[in-house]
């Protein structure tokens, strides 16, 4: 490597040379102090480059554990690129992205071994490694982790990785088609991780709950977490009670959330049997937060403070930060500082454009495109998407922004959920937070389906509490009371859960889909 650039797995190394002692990650009963974590990067390292070359892609297919914390930073350390695969992706879409990323090793865990040896059938050269195994209960086909760690060295890997080479792979999304996969590199991480541990205040102490799914850019969290030497416990998955179960076990200090994640917590019934008193810090993101779930979140959490802001897998994590002291002023002052995304981060430049690239007045309504250290080096295999993103020299976002006269800026919508009908821009965020205040309701999206004379109608995809009852007509009149006429639902559907990726994102393509079929029924 060298000496002059700074690589993934130095984040680790660094504060274990500062901090050799201080416990790093725990999970279950197993806790990894800084030194032990950064010896394991070190030996996972030379392990990896003894089944695969520098260059290499290594895929992994698991939910968390510690063992994905560690690969988080072996495989770039080792010059390879790490390809995230969501767990809860088909069969088909996993072969895919497997084939796409051309990944010459598959990580896995006992959950998820079918799947990994179909997909292996598929694609072909492909080697599986499995992770909680030992060497005698492994088909004869596949490595164990633990095995082939113990072959690994402590002494550095004698090769050279550079700041620009690729680190992570991770495919986006995909809510609105096939999805591509987003290089990040050494440099656009450590970047992320400096930038928020910059922008982010550092005043809490105790430990940190990562309830996130592993294979979510929010992972950089946990980059952040160990630049700054805290501690962090390790969800093996999310689950409301299992959170609320650990805050209390552990006297968890600060946590973050998905917007879907808070509200499955707060509707909890368990949630006043535990001592969630500990938490000083929630932070949330991944998705817009509804104004009512967040004025709900700060009453039953009245010691933390709450921040957010923004971010993207193409962005490394995030570019916007809103602070607590602004969620206080919307509770007070300035309700519309409830849905704020905050102000721009110190790496990052940032600016609302319309379609020619030019800036849009103050309070005018763009798309969000951004420059910075931080920003992806392009798509995996794709260079027609790469062009696009970077049209006029800056990354375009796909998000529709405005900010106010006091510099705070505001997510409106994504381009592509944007609603015209009958020549009005409607912007379905705008429509949630009205729908999000009906007492009956737990969780809503509003998409816009094609319509002959209007263009496309404004439909509403609503989850009720549980026991409460409304129908359609209550609340698209509980929307006329709020908005104009032509941005109220012309329908309602009802639906026991809204269609969502991993992250908690809701899958507004699979609304359009069933909205338009319940049209044609």
């Amino acid at each position: 490597m060298s000496a002059s650039q700074m690589l993934v797995s130095d984040i680790v190394a660094f504060t274990a040379q500062r901090e050799p002692d201080q416990p790093a990650l725990q999970y279950g009963d197993r806790i990894y102090s800084y030194a032990s974590l950064a010896d394991r990067i070190t030996q996972s390292a030379n392990a990896l480059l003894s089944i695969a070359r520098q260059g290499d892609r290594i895929a992994i297919l698991a939910e968390n554990r510690p063992e994905y914390v560690e690969l988080y930073y072996s495989v770039p350390r080792a010059g390879m690129g790490l390809v995230f695969l969501n767990y809860r992706l088909s069969t088909r879409e996993i072969e895919h992205i497997v084939r796409d990323s051309g990944a010459a090793v598959l990580i896995t865990e006992p959950e998820y071994l079918e799947v990994a040896q179909s997909v292996a059938a598929q694609v072909g050269a492909l080697q599986i490694v499995m992770l909680g195994v030992d060497e005698d209960n492994t088909p004869a086909d596949v490595t164990a982790y633990d095995e082939l760690l113990a072959r690994g060295s402590t002494q550095e890997p004698d090769i050279q990785v550079r700041g620009d080479d690729l680190a992570w792979i991770i495919y986006t999304s995909g809510t609105t088609g096939r999805p591509k996969g987003a290089m990040l590199s050494h440099a656009n991480l450590v970047a992320a991780a400096c930038n928020s541990a910059m922008g982010w205040p550092s005043e809490v102490a105790g430990p940190l709950l990562f309830p996130w799914p592993l294979c979510h850019v929010a992972g950089y969290g946990i980059l952040v977490t160990h630049l700054r030497g805290r501690f962090l416990v390790l969800m093996r998955r999310y689950d409301p009670k299992g959170l609320l179960e650990q805050i209390e076990k552990y006297q968890i200090a600060e946590t973050s959330v998905a917007p879907t994640m808070f509200s499955q917590l707060l509707r909890h019934p368990d949630f006043d049997k535990y001592d969630v008193s500990s938490i000083r810090r929630i932070g949330y993101g991944a998705a817009p937060m509804p104004a009512e779930v967040l004025r709900q979140g700060m009453a039953r959490f009245p010691n933390a403070a709450f921040s957010t802001g923004f971010g993207m897998t193409e962005l490394s994590g995030n570019v916007l930060y809103h602070p607590s002291a602004q969620h206080v002023r919307g509770l007070t002052e300035k309700p519309e500082l409830l849905v704020s995304v905050g102000r721009p981060m110190p790496l990052a430049m940032l600016r609302i454009v319309d379609d020619r690239m030019q800036d849009v007045a103050t309070g005018t309504v763009g798309e969000l495109v951004v420059r910075g250290p931080q920003v992806t080096i392009g798509y995996w295999n794709n260079q027609v998407a790469t062009q696009e993103a970077f049209e006029g020299g800056w990354f375009h976002t796909g998000d529709l922004a405005r900010n106010d006269d006091e510099g705070n800026w505001y997510i409106v919508d994504r381009k592509k959920d944007m609603i015209l009908t009958g020549g009005e821009n409607v912007y379905s965020r705008e429509v949630e937070e009205v729908i999000y205040e009906h007492p009956a309701v737990a969780e809503a999206a509003v998409v816009g389906v094609p319509d002959e004379t209007w263009g496309e109608n404004v439909v509403a995809a609503v989850q009720l509490r549980a026991g409460a009852t409304a129908t359609a007509e209550e609340i698209i009149e509980h929307c006329r009371a709020s908005l104009a006429g032509y941005k109220k639902p012309k329908r309602v559907l009802f639906v026991d859960e809204l269609p969502r990726n991993a992250a908690g994102k809701i899958l507004k393509r699979e609304l359009r889909e069933l909205a338009a079929q319940s049209t044609e029924e």
